[in-house]
């Protein structure tokens, strides 16, 4: 009983970083349509960068999130408008799918070049100290890591629902040109929904520098998470991506415990196409783009 305990407990925290982690590229699916495939390559940018601030600047990776966040949000909005809203208007989404493989690429070339393809892990002065309760281990890292994560994701459900800033980007998911017919800027409101996604992607990678070693390789990994997450739990939604990525959290670490650590990623891919065979819409369905 109390490995089952500490096996939902460690899973719960790895959904977490598993939520966060695909949030982004979830929203980007739902109301751009836009496959991002360098989504992994941003997450590891985020890491990369609250490593920098830990490491050169001694800031706290948690006190980091936000001006990791901020740079990347900069970062999002002139990829969008400069490379991928390029893309689609002169070809297609497929087109822009091929423009985010080749970016993602580049930018994990870029990572190796400058920090090394060595793994690296931030460790705060809190980590190390862990607590015992009924026998179940809580490390303070992971617990941060969730704490911050459930903030994020609520965060940007409540930005989704309750600002202006959110009404459009929903309105013009489900209806651009009624949007634009009442005076949206689409391809600003497409350049800010991409501008969020990597910021959020960004905190994702903060957290993960503090949970999980990383090195520039691990992009792939981390797009293939968000895959499986929006499979999951759906598209275009914060809810989803948190239902979604809990539940691929749980069965990771169940699966390392009563199988093997080397099938996480099998049971992962069998999940992946037992959830396209028999709910292809995910479990919350599509958050944005139901009533086209």
């Amino acid at each position: 009983m109390q490995l089952l305990v500490q096996t939902i407990a460690d899973g719960l925290v790895l959904g977490g970083l598993y939520a966060l982690s695909a949030v982004g590229f979830s929203l980007i699916f739902g109301v751009m349509g836009v496959v991002n495939l360098s989504h992994g390559a941003i997450v590891m940018m985020g890491a990369y960068l609250a490593w920098f601030m830990w490491h050169a600047l001694g800031v706290d990776p948690i006190l980091a999130i936000p001006p990791v966040m901020l740079m990347l949000f900069g970062f999002g909005y002139v990829y969008q408008r400069g490379l991928i809203q390029l893309a689609v208007e002169r070809s297609s989404h497929v087109a822009s799918m091929l423009v985010t493989f080749g970016v993602a690429l580049m930018l994990r070339n870029l990572l190796v070049l400058v920090f090394s393809p060595d793994l690296k892990s931030i460790t705060p002065s809190y980590a190390g100290h862990p607590l015992v309760l009924g026998g179940v281990v809580f490390d303070p890292l992971r617990l941060a890591a969730l704490a911050s994560s459930l903030v994020l994701l609520g965060a940007l459900a409540w930005v989704l629902q309750k600002t202006r800033m959110g009404r459009v980007i929903r309105a013009t998911a489900q209806q651009e040109l009624a949007a634009r017919l009442c005076g949206v800027n689409a391809q600003h409101v497409y350049g800010l929904t991409f501008a969020v996604s990597a910021a959020f992607a960004g905190a994702a990678g903060a957290i993960i520098g503090i949970v999980i070693p990383f090195s520039p390789p691990d992009e792939g990994l981390w797009t293939m998470n968000a895959f499986v997450v929006v499979t999951l739990g759906g598209v275009g939604s914060p809810q989803g991506a948190l239902l979604g990525g809990l539940l691929l959290g749980i069965m990771s670490t169940g699966t390392s415990q009563l199988i093997g650590p080397s099938f996480p990623n099998a049971m992962m891919f069998a999940v992946l196409v037992l959830m396209l065979l028999v709910r292809p819409a995910g479990l919350l369905g599509n958050a944005f783009a139901g009533s086209r």
